[in-house]
C-alpha cells in the first residue's frame, strides 16, 4: 500500500475545541499487517493550552525514522495524556483482525487517564463506545492527534517485537517486526510457526496445511 504523505494539522481538533469540547483523543493502531505478534493501539490527547513547537514534526509513524519516532514518542508520553492497549495474536485469530483492532483501541481508551469528549479515529469507528467519534480517512497523515497516537503505538509495538526477538531469535522479529518479508517467510519455512504467529494469516495457514499429518 502506498504511503499517503499528508501533513497532519489540528483542523479536526480546532473544530472540536471551538465547539466547547475539552478533551479530544486521537486513536490509531499499528500491526494489522504482520503475520506475527499483537496489534497495538494508542489513544492520545493533546493539550491546546500547552502547544509545543515540536508538534510540527509529528507525522504518520511510517513517514518517520525509527530514531525520530522514539524521540517524539518520549516527548508525547511526557507531555500528553495517553493510553496504550493491545490485542494478542490469538485474539486476532479468534475474533478476526478488525474486531481485535477495535478491542485494542477500547483497551487504550480504558487506561487513558481522562474521559475524552470526542474520538478522532483513523479510518474506523468504535460501535462499542458511546463517546462522540469521527472516522478520518488517512487520519494518521492528516490529523495531528491521530499522527501522535500512531507514533506512540508504533514505538510500543516495535519494543514488544524486539522483546519477542530475544525469545525467538531465529525469526528476525527485531528487523521485520513480524511483517511478511522474504527473510520472515524463509524462517517460517525452516522453523515452522512459533507461539506468536497468527495462524489465521495466509502464509502461516498455508504452512500448517502443507505440514498436516
Amino acid at each position: 500500500m502506498a504511503l499517503y504523505r499528508g501533513i497532519p494539522t489540528l483542523g479536526a481538533e480546532l473544530s472540536g475545541w471551538r465547539a466547547g469540547l475539552r478533551y479530544i483523543a486521537g486513536l490509531d493502531e499499528v500491526g494489522r499487517g504482520p503475520m506475527a505478534g499483537p496489534v497495538v493501539a494508542a489513544a492520545l490527547v493533546l493539550d491546546p493550552e500547552t502547544p509545543a513547537p515540536w508538534w510540527s514534526d509529528l507525522r504518520d509513524s511510517k513517514a518517520l525514522t525509527a530514531r525520530r519516532r522514539a524521540e517524539l514518542s518520549d516527548r508525547l508520553r511526557a507531555t500528553a495524556a495517553y493510553g496504550v492497549g493491545s490485542a494478542s495474536h490469538s485474539e486476532i485469530d479468534t475474533l478476526g483482525l478488525v474486531p481485535a483492532t477495535r478491542q485494542a483501541m477500547l483497551r487504550a481508551l480504558a487506561v487513558l487517564p481522562l474521559r475524552p469528549d470526542l474520538l478522532l479515529i483513523d479510518a474506523m469507528t468504535l460501535p462499542e463506545s458511546d463517546a462522540e467519534q469521527r472516522a478520518i480517512v488517512h487520519g494518521d497523515a492528516v490529523c495531528l492527534s491521530i499522527a501522535a497516537a500512531s507514533i506512540v503505538a508504533k514505538v510500543e509495538r516495535d519494543q514488544l517485537m524486539a522483546a519477542y526477538d530475544e525469545q525467538y531469535p531465529e525469526y528476525g522479529f527485531a528487523r521485520h517486526r513480524g511483517y511478511v518479508t522474504n527473510e520472515h517467510l524463509r524462517a517460517l519455512e525452516e522453523h515452522g510457526p512459533c507461539p506468536i504467529h497468527r495462524r489465521s494469516f495466509a502464509p502461516v495457514r498455508a504452512y500448517l496445511q502443507r505440514h498436516e499429518r
